[in-house]
């Protein structure tokens, strides 16, 4: 069999896309004639039909059908190999992928990936997110670069990636500013039969608070669990409880939410990592998020 005429499939997909050979023929700037010319020669070293023709009308038949599929998947790869190269040449853009667990206080990435702008404002920054299971299986991938998390990569884990410890903060209490009067005195005992909104079984911070809580003989009316933090923020902010985040980005917390610090604590703390398919990190791009970096 020869060589497959990617001309001639090409006029096939475009009229099968359009469902018409008169449709196709404005998008391709051809006369009807051609195109049907074209789709008959393939047709022909086919060996089938990919048309069931019904009256003036075209329809996909069977093979058609499977023809059509495997045509978009190349043309689809082919457009990404033309724009991945025009952009290369045309200005070299730097990328990087980096993940964010779903569970990690949003400021806190983003005050990373200030970092890495700040230096290399031209870079192309795609961010993931989800949960570390899906992010790790993507790192191993080598489909991200990295992946910033609030819980290093389990010792158990069979992908090979190392854990930088970027970041290290206590926790503040936060409420919404309407009800932060009546959590004014001795913190921590104001939280007791109070509604909190606590982080879910994703996040490293649940078992801490439920001790700590425990620890100082408080108990906390859980009023709801979130795997979204943002969305427990705005929970807070409308009035259904307390909830907590790193010291270090309270003020923008306090800012963007509308919300007001009621306490803080040293003994529980929210931890930032890096975690990089190589000790070293082998993308340059990721330099910045090292430069508070903590020995672990």
């Amino acid at each position: 069999m020869n060589q497959l005429n990617y001309q001639h499939l090409y006029y096939f997909y475009v009229t099968a896309k359009q469902g018409s050979i008169i449709k196709a023929s404005s998008v391709l700037h051809l006369t009807p004639q051609t195109i049907s010319e074209q789709i008959r020669t393939l047709e022909a070293y086919f060996g089938f039909d990919l048309f069931d023709r019904v009256g003036k009308r075209l329809q996909l038949n069977s093979q058609g059908k499977l023809t059509y599929n495997f045509a978009k998947d190349i043309f689809s790869l082919g457009t990404e190999l033309l724009m991945s190269v025009k952009n290369q040449r045309q200005n070299q853009q730097l990328v990087l992928s980096v993940g964010v667990t779903d569970v990690l206080p949003k400021v806190l990435a983003f005050d990373m990936f200030q970092r890495c702008l700040t230096q290399h404002p031209d870079v192309r920054l795609i961010c993931k997110e989800g949960d570390l299971n899906s992010l790790s299986a993507e790192l191993a991938l080598n489909k991200i670069d990295g992946i910033l998390s609030d819980r290093p990569l389990p010792r158990s884990s069979n992908i090979k990636a190392f854990n930088h410890l970027l970041e290290r903060s206590g926790l503040s209490f936060f409420v919404a500013q309407n009800q932060a009067h009546e959590y004014i005195d001795n913190f921590p005992q104001c939280l007791d039969s109070k509604p909190f909104l606590i982080p879910g079984d994703k996040s490293a911070q649940k078992l801490s608070i439920l001790a700590w809580f425990a620890k100082h003989k408080i108990t906390p009316q859980i009023s709801a669990e979130f795997e979204d933090g943002a969305l427990m923020k705005i929970f807070a902010q409308r009035g259904y409880g307390v909830f907590c985040a790193p010291t270090s980005v309270e003020i923008d917390i306090e800012k963007q939410y509308k919300v007001k610090v009621i306490g803080r604590t040293d003994s529980l703390t929210e931890r930032l990592y890096l975690i990089s398919p190589e000790r070293k990190v082998s993308n340059p791009l990721l330099t910045p998020f090292m430069t508070r970096a903590v020995k672990i």
